[in-house]
């Protein structure tokens, strides 16, 4: 636990040395903000307006929280290959892997380190989201539940979990930062939209491919369901990036 708590210090100390996490913190910031004032001004005007359909109380959970948390989702999947493809492609411009490959450290406590000062980053970025969260529990009757919120804010960190781990494995492959931003993206925005495929066919195939969709696992979390195949799934790709990066880093010695 020592080896893996000096990695995170140093990793999350480099983060703030750059510009990485300033950039990365002001554009989540600022995209999350649009978002929430975007969505806060519409549901306010249905509101008034008596709803879509006229009549009733509007459901604050699923007009407002629900599709923000999605936009959250999207936002991360832009914005986390910035803060992964430094992670190993740096070490390996820079000179500095083989210092790793010689320091009395095993490989997995290297990645573990290195994963967990990430995500000590995207719980900065989370945080941001539940003070909106927070500002609407305050002033929406009746209160949004804590159970759906807290599912939703598992969702969230369980998505920025499979985005980091995917994006450590893919940094570990390439010594160019660059090429290991763009690689990333890729990757997420294709397990992202995988779903689509079920919209043109309804084969057995397409729908191992839309399994694979994050957005389809996403879905019952920010809904507040608590489904046992998408923490698995979740988890399952999370451990996957974790492992294929230390035998990577194995492989490389």
């Amino acid at each position: 636990m020592s080896a893996i708590w000096a990695i995170l210090r140093k990793e999350w100390k480099s983060y703030f040395v750059t510009p990485a996490a300033y950039v990365v913190l002001a554009l989540f910031a600022v995209i999350a903000g649009f978002f929430f004032y975007s969505m806060l001004a519409y549901y306010v005007m249905q509101s008034m307006g008596g709803g879509m359909f006229g009549g009733g109380r509007l459901d604050v959970h699923a007009m407002l929280l629900q599709p923000l948390f999605f936009d959250v989702g999207v936002t991360m999947l832009f914005l986390l290959p910035m803060v992964t493809m430094r992670l190993y492609a740096e070490e390996t411009r820079g000179g500095t892997m083989e210092l790793l490959k010689t320091a009395p450290v095993r490989r997995l406590e290297v990645v573990l380190g290195k994963f967990f000062a990430a995500f000590g980053l995207l719980l900065a970025l989370l945080l941001m989201v539940f003070a909106y969260v927070l500002v609407v529990w305050h002033y929406a009757h009746p209160h949004p539940g804590w159970a759906s919120l807290g599912v939703a804010f598992l969702g969230l960190l369980l998505l920025g979990g499979v985005y980091l781990s995917l994006g450590l494995f893919l940094s570990s492959l390439t010594r160019t930062q660059i090429v290991a931003g763009v690689t990333t993206f890729a990757l997420f925005l294709l397990l992202w939209v995988a779903d689509w495929v079920t919209a043109y066919d309804n084969g057995r195939f397409a729908h191992i491919i839309a399994y694979l969709s994050l957005t389809t696992h996403l879905t019952n979390f920010v809904q507040g369901v608590l489904d046992v195949k998408d923490l698995v799934y979740y988890l399952s790709l999370i451990f996957a990036g974790l492992f294929l990066t230390a035998r990577r880093m194995e492989l490389a010695e």
